[in-house]
């Protein structure tokens, strides 16, 4: 590979799960996240409403049993995600209190992180690791 230059990325232009269960992932993502889908033929949904991702990140499966459950290692019990997702929102809390009202079962809740990020996490009906999260330093100051 010498002498190529690496393909230049410019932004996170679409991430999503791929779906099995339609019904729950609309409920979730649609009416409980509040996600302005339009929909196209055979039950494809998307959005072009929501602001591009502020990080992309490969995450070590360690690091995310860590940051769940406070160890190194996935829990047997608990299906391994095949991908993380997380939306800021105005207060996790809340957020977070309405996702287990509608039966979203938390693996971590209210959990402030070393690096000032406040987060909920709970894997979604495609085995997704969802994060509801405050986010300080990636939040633009006011004008």
């Amino acid at each position: 590979m010498q002498g190529r230059e690496p393909i230049k990325i410019l932004f996170i232009a679409g991430f999503g799960p791929i779906v099995r269960d339609v019904a729950a992932s609309r409920k979730l993502y649609g009416a409980t996240l509040g996600i302005p889908f339009k929909e196209e033929g055979g039950g494809y949904l998307h959005t072009e409403a929501l602001k591009g991702a502020k990080s992309f990140a490969l995450w070590p499966l360690p690091q995310a049993a860590q940051s769940c459950f406070g160890k190194d290692s996935w829990p047997g019990d608990v299906p391994v995600p095949h991908a993380w997702l997380e939306f800021d929102v105005d207060d996790v809390e809340q957020a977070t209190a309405q996702l287990e009202s509608r039966g979203h079962r938390m693996l971590v809740k209210n959990k402030k992180e070393p690096w000032g990020q406040t987060v909920s996490r709970f894997l979604d009906p495609e085995g997704l690791l969802v994060g509801v999260t405050f986010t300080p330093f990636m939040r633009e100051a006011p004008s």
